[in-house]
């Protein structure tokens, strides 16, 4: 009894670790192509600029492989809400990430997390997101759908992702949480052998800027 026990505790252990992060959650509408040739989204300037620093937000992601998963983040980033009107529909967001921030919950896949392997940093120091369009999802208060162009390790693609956002008196508060593919923005290593990468990483942002008073 005592040994089946213990066979039913490890197998469920077994599967909590190759459970897929990705599963159950939004995946980002991605164009099929680079659009790094075409003329990028203009950043507007013709509402109240609320600043979105590290301080006050976060970015950060999950990955996977067959064995676990892998938490993250970025520490360094700086961008901007042009609020217009008070109304996300009016308005705009853009960030811009510095590559060689990244962190992990494990040293040596941050050191391997900026390497050619993944993102590169030497060769694409940034990445960035600008919005081109936020609209109300109907079927949700406070929800919305934003679209807007993702640059990462050099590839620039038309993304579309959910978004909870509050409009406050000291603040704006953006929350998302969606999934995308690795291999749509370049980054290809399969890993191991006999413990490969997924290739669907969730992406985590919680922008919390502070309006100035």
């Amino acid at each position: 009894m005592l040994k089946l026990g213990t066979g039913i505790i490890f197998l469920a252990a077994l599967l909590s670790a190759c459970a897929n992060p990705a599963d159950n959650k939004t995946k980002a509408v991605v164009s099929n192509t680079n659009t790094t040739t075409r003329t990028p989204v203009a950043k507007q300037a013709k509402g109240e600029s609320v600043a979105i620093t590290s301080e006050n937000s976060k970015v950060e992601f999950t990955g996977s492989k067959v064995t676990g998963k892998h938490d993250g983040g970025f520490k360094t980033f700086t961008g901007n809400i042009d609020l217009v009107n008070g109304k996300p529909e009016e308005s705009q967001v853009s960030f811009d990430i510095e590559m060689s921030s990244v962190f992990s919950d494990a040293d040596g896949l941050t050191k391997h997390l900026q390497t050619g392997d993944f993102f590169d940093v030497a060769k694409f120091p940034k990445a960035s997101f600008t919005s081109s369009k936020i609209v109300a999802n109907t079927a949700e208060q406070g929800n919305y759908i934003v679209t807007g162009d993702l640059t990462l390790r050099g590839q620039t693609r038309l993304v579309i992702i959910p978004a909870k956002i509050t409009v406050d008196a000291d603040k704006v508060g953006v929350e998302s949480e969606f999934v995308i593919n690795r291999k749509d923005f370049g980054i290809v290593y399969a890993g191991k052998a006999d413990d490969l990468i997924r290739d669907e990483v969730v992406i985590k942002l919680n922008l919390n800027p502070t309006r100035k008073k």
